[in-house]
């Protein structure tokens, strides 16, 4: 069926720099590359399934274009013949042929990866994925500056004027002998001693993967420099997660300063794992590197992925261990638990075998950290907080609400915060590990402005700012920028957690039978002079199971168990926002010698369904200190201290705060044993009775960052 979409030819913007064009015909769709160098316009030739370097798929959008087409672009919603729905948000003005022209732009709502939609008059005449640190536009030639492409016209942005020139993969030695696989981009066309500031990247996923969203710096006057570590992809030596980065990075510096394109100044950019090697190379205090953008980086690993808070992390942590451990190269189908029974991965006993019994061979890094189950040199070393006073650049950290590395960004932007590091920023917006992602999350709407159309040019200022020296205020901003969710708005502060917060304990109080949602459970605003405890059997051979363990998960499942302490306010009688870190102190006892405690918080609304907003996990033999392990004795009231993950939202009105209290989510971490034997050695597990006390004695209580209600 014939629209008007077909032959319509579509000019592609990556990140702002023209990366040619492709036309809709009636059975395929044909695009017209761009040499990257040259800027020469390339052969047309039909898009196929096997081109991977564009952020909008191309060959879905083809396959879908009869509804875009069909689509009656009016009113504030539309749902499309395939189910997509947008709704009316940005406006855009030029004139065109002498004439005052309005576009609307589309926001893509209820799905992960968005795919906005500009109009005029009715008629698409462009396809917009804001993506974060590359974004990607395809637009009939003449609407340009109907479209997001107009922040790209920023006289203090670095313009696109380079071709990319690749000298190909160098292997640059480490200190102790390790060739690693090295690949530099240059802009084209520098003048004999002319020097550019150069962007590092070191990844543990192949230098392929991030070359295609990166290599826009380049056309803005950088070099770009990424860099396989240790024993991934085509660098040689062996894998072991967190240990050299922080060397190997500064081996880099020193080799990319000595070579003649370079002017002295290096910025790092990294995200997850990335993230990590990008914290651990500022760790370094290599005089060369001037600044660090850090996204949703992985903390060190008794705060996050590996360890958190001394248990052994079971999915978030097998789930990319297994996926490095199947070659040199990451098999992404096991990293998404496609191509294996991820149940079966972590309920496999003994769990050092699980590797064999999963992947069909051994792990290295899983067989590593075997020898290692308390914090000893080894952690040490890779203990990015241990060696933080080192840190002296500019450093800007993103992440958002739903970010299952949330917690290794908050111990980053705690140990900028305790050594005052200068020119320190945070943004925090209600997205996922891969960032501005999403409008909506589970069953919670966000505002359209819930994707940040400047992600990718704030990434750019910052570099030009820092590498450059341009003054285009990047460095004049307010510390944080957040969203809260409810508000659904963007807000600032000079700093994080927001100095508009204070706050507030929320005490836990009952009459000795909190066990479930139906118990007596409640929270009051000062801790009762009565002191009382509530108690509940936790049996490792019968754990609680969330996977959805980063998002607003509905908690109703878990709150039913007897093995679960609840406690409630009474009905909210006015909205209540927070914003910040969360923090749990409370006293404990077990009649165990070791077992984990799981501090949650969710939001109940009317209709009884609590959606949790913030948790955190503490091993007992770790409550004094991760290098100061001491097994529990039966029966004795301690007490514990935990931050939780961080958060932006607007309790409403009428709804109620409801705290839990657990000892397990096996998707998350393995079980403790109950036993205080090393897990690693397959103890046979005991039951325990864990008892948390309130009262004036025991003042057990979450602290939230309140803004306004309370």
């Amino acid at each position: 069926m014939s629209h008007y979409l077909f032959d319509r030819t579509f000019d592609i913007y990556f990140t702002g720099v023209y990366n040619g064009n492709i036309t809709f015909k009636e059975t395929f769709a044909e695009i017209c590359d761009v040499d990257r160098r040259t800027r020469a316009q390339l052969k047309r030739e039909p898009f196929n399934k096997n081109k991977k370097n564009t952020m909008i798929d191309y060959l879905k959008l083809h396959s879908e274009l009869a509804a875009y087409a069909e689509a009656q672009w009016e009113g504030d919603r539309v749902t499309l013949a395939n189910g997509s729905v947008y709704s009316r948000y940005l406006t855009f003005s030029d004139r065109i042929d002498g004439k005052e022209v309005t576009s609307q732009l589309w926001a893509q709502r209820k799905t992960n990866g968005v795919l906005d939609i500009i109009t005029v008059d009715g008629k698409i005449v462009a396809f917009s994925n804001p993506g974060r640190v590359s974004s990607e536009i395809a637009v009939v030639k003449g609407y340009e500056k109907l479209t997001p492409l107009v922040k790209y016209d920023d006289p203090l942005l670095s313009k696109a004027q380079y071709g990319i020139n690749n000298l190909g993969t160098v292997f640059v030695p480490t200190r102790d002998g390790v060739n690693l696989a090295t690949e530099v981009f240059l802009p084209d066309g520098l003048q004999p001693g002319e020097k550019v500031p150069a962007i590092v990247v070191r990844t543990c996923y192949g230098k392929e993967r991030d070359i295609h969203r990166c290599w826009h710096w380049t056309a803005r006057g950088y070099a770009f420099v990424i860099q396989d570590v240790r024993g991934r992809s085509d660098s040689d030596g062996i894998l072991e997660p967190f240990q050299n980065e922080r060397e190997d990075a500064d081996d880099l510096f020193n080799w990319i300063v000595a070579q003649d394109w370079c002017d002295g100044n290096i910025g790092m950019w990294g995200a997850s794992y990335l993230g990590y090697t990008t914290t651990a190379a500022a760790t370094s205090g290599n005089p060369h590197l001037k600044t660090a953008i850090s996204e949703v980086n992985v903390g060190s690993p008794f705060t996050d992925t590996a360890r958190r808070g001394g248990t052994i992390c079971s999915w978030p942590l097998l789930c990319w261990t297994l996926a490095q451990s199947m070659s040199n190269r990451t098999d992404f189908a096991v990293f998404a638990g496609e191509s294996i029974s991820v149940e079966e991965a972590v309920t496999h006993r003994p769990i050092t075998e699980i590797p064999e019994k999963i992947i069909g061979k051994k792990s290295g890094p899983w067989d590593l950290w075997r020898e290692h189950y308390h914090y000893d040199y080894f952690w040490k070393h890779s203990d990015n907080t241990q060696h933080s006073h080192k840190i002296k650049i500019p450093m800007l950290i993103m992440s958002g609400w739903y970010d299952g590395d949330a917690l290794g960004v908050q111990e980053t932007w705690r140990f900028l915060t305790k050594h005052d590091v200068p020119g320190r920023r945070i943004i925090l917006g209600p997205w996922p590990h891969n960032l501005n992602a999403f409008r909506d999350c589970e069953d919670l709407e966000f505002g359209d402005n819930a994707v940040d159309y400047d992600f990718d040019t704030r990434i750019i200022r910052w570099f030009d700012r820092y590498l450059k020296g341009i003054q285009n205020g990047e460095d004049k901003k307010p510390r944080a920028m957040y969203y809260v969710v409810g508000e659904n708005q963007w807000r600032e502060s000079e700093d994080w957690n927001p100095l508009e917060s204070k706050l507030v304990n929320l005490y836990l109080a009952s009459i000795g039978s909190a066990n479930s949602m139906f118990g007596d459970g409640r929270i009051v605003w000062q801790p009762d002079s009565e002191p009382g405890f509530d108690s509940y059997i936790y049996d490792p051979l019968q754990p609680i199971g969330e996977r959805g363990h980063v998002k607003p998960y509905h908690c109703n499942h878990i709150q039913l168990r007897s093995d679960c302490l609840v406690y409630d306010t009474e009905p909210l009688s006015t909205d209540v926002a927070m914003a910040g870190n969360v923090y749990a102190e409370f006293y404990a006892s077990s009649s165990a010698v070791d077992t984990d405690f799981i501090v949650r918080v969710s939001d109940v609304d009317e209709k009884g369904i609590a959606r949790k907003i913030s948790d955190n996990v503490i091993r007992a033999e770790f409550r004094k200190g991760f290098d100061k392990p001491e097994l529990l004795e039966p029966g004795k009231v301690e007490k514990y201290e935990m931050e939780m993950y961080f958060n932006g939202y607007v309790f409403k009105k009428g709804h109620k705060i409801r705290i839990d209290i657990t000892s397990s989510n096996y998707y998350e971490f393995f079980p403790n044993t109950n036993t205080g034997i090393n897990p690693y050695e397959d103890p046979k597990p005991v039951v325990a009775e864990n008892r948390i006390y309130h009262g004036k004695e025991y003042p057990s209580h979450v602290k939230l960052p309140i803004l306004y209600g309370l």
